[in-house]
């Protein structure tokens, strides 16, 4: 297990899948907020890649996020679009709603920056988000990303185009901390 301050992140377990299906995934609102394709449920007991690892899938890690002190599920987060020629990725993250305002997200962001960094050896990590999440963009800035552009009205979300920011961060601009 990866650990932060408050988070750790850990492999996948069966027992994961209906916290999260339920907590994130049946959520239309959060979960077309969340994906780049329309919301869409998921089955129980399907083989949905958003809940069930594929693990010769070698371009994606995704994680259970749990709270170290208690080892409850509180969220999903994921290295994505790996490429090692370039070696940059992207992240991604999902907290349930009550794990929401507790500084979890700015830790899930600062172990994968670590994961990322030092484990991986990339060179690069990206972050795509809404303009409107306050709360990614806020945790991507604490641990050093910048703003690098606005995608104006790349995001079609819940009937209407919203705006995008792309932030990068540089493995030798990273500042890291107690992670790992």
């Amino acid at each position: 297990m990866l650990k932060g301050d408050k988070v750790g992140l850990r492999a996948r377990y069966d027992d994961d899948i209906p916290v999260l299906r339920t907590e994130l995934y049946d959520d239309v609102v959060n979960g077309s907020r969340a994906e780049g394709r329309p919301w869409r449920p998921i089955t129980p007991g399907s083989k949905d890649s958003r809940l069930v690892v594929d693990d010769k899938v070698e371009e994606v890690v995704p994680f259970s996020v749990v709270e170290l002190e208690s080892g409850t599920l509180v969220g999903t987060a994921t290295l994505w679009g790996i490429d090692n020629h370039h070696r940059n990725a992207h992240i991604g993250l999902g907290l349930l709603p009550s794990a929401r305002g507790k500084g979890y997200g700015t830790d899930v962001v600062a172990v994968l920056c670590h994961y990322g960094f030092v484990v991986r050896g990339l060179q690069r990590l990206q972050i795509e988000t809404l303009a409107d999440n306050a709360a990614m963009l806020r945790s991507a800035e604490r641990n050093g990303f910048v703003r690098e552009g606005v995608l104006r009205s790349s995001a079609w979300v819940l009937g209407e185009f919203l705006d995008e920011v792309l932030l990068g961060l540089l493995a030798e601009d990273w500042k890291p901390g107690t992670e790992g």
